[in-house]
């Protein structure tokens, strides 16, 4: 039977990132995608220009229509914009018994822009995070987080471990805001660490690039792979999206999610 990954996320018009981006995710590696939209963003490469935030009982209602007509295999959160929000979905994952949630804890585009309020931050650190299978921070997110800057490899497994105390069974910090040859991401498990590791790719674009990585693991979790599994296999995925990135719009462009289907790779 099909497996079916639900994203819970915020609308990018510029098909760049949030639930396009994830959507497309799931399509390419074989999943069918639903969506609880939780905010429209009007969005292009350069930043963001306007938010119009749901309604809580909104995304609540998309979530149970979801819910009670398909199932779901797997979750994945991205852009949940306020502290209502970030409540109503960790409702509906408890009532609903959501398995293999991810949540990927956007605070800001990749322009910078805030797309989740100051005050949600506490919500989401402790009442949605302990429900997760997996959160997949950034640096910065993972500095949010625990509240202090994060430089080397020993901080980045102590905030790790921080994370974990909250509630989340399995913690990766995402290396593409560090620096060196390679992009290396942390998985704490709960009981170890892991690395995974692949070449650093020069390139300005990347729109999309956390919210694909976050999708990608949901959906091999969704498909029954462990952990470990679903993060190397989300980042070689991940990592072959950006090297075939679309230099589309002023600003960076996106990741290619389908670079295997356009011949040339889409270039």
């Amino acid at each position: 039977m099909k497996k079916t990954v639900m994203t819970i996320a915020g609308s990018d018009s510029s098909g760049g990132a949030g639930i396009q981006a994830d959507l497309k995710t799931f399509a390419a590696l074989g999943v069918y995608g639903t969506c609880a939209i939780t905010a429209v963003t009007a969005q292009e490469s350069t930043g963001v220009q306007a938010i119009h935030e749901l309604p809580s009982e909104l995304v609540a209602a998309q979530i149970d229509a979801v819910v009670r007509d398909m199932g779901v295999d797997a979750v994945k959160t991205g852009m949940l914009a306020n502290a209502g929000i970030v409540r109503v979905v960790a409702e509906r994952v408890r009532q609903h018994r959501l398995p293999n949630l991810v949540v990927d804890p956007v605070l800001a585009a990749k322009s910078g822009d805030p797309l989740l309020r100051e005050d949600a931050l506490s919500v989401l650190r402790g009442e949605l995070l302990p429900l997760c299978t997996v959160v997949t921070p950034n640096i910065p997110e993972a500095e949010a987080l625990v509240g202090r800057r994060l430089k080397t490899d020993e901080d980045l497994q102590g905030a790790a471990q921080e994370i974990a105390a909250l509630g989340a069974k399995n913690v990766v910090i995402t290396g593409g805001h560090a620096s060196g040859p390679e992009a290396v991401d942390l998985l704490y498990d709960g009981k170890g660490f892991w690395h995974f590791s692949e070449p650093r790719l020069a390139t300005s674009h990347g729109r999309g690039v956390g919210c694909t990585f976050a999708s990608a693991i949901a959906v091999r979790l969704a498909q029954g792979a462990d952990i470990e599994e679903a993060v190397g296999s989300a980042k070689e995925y991940v990592t072959a999206t950006l090297e075939h990135a679309l230099a589309l719009g002023k600003g960076p462009g996106p990741v290619h999610h389908f670079y295997e289907w356009w011949e040339g790779g889409g270039r």
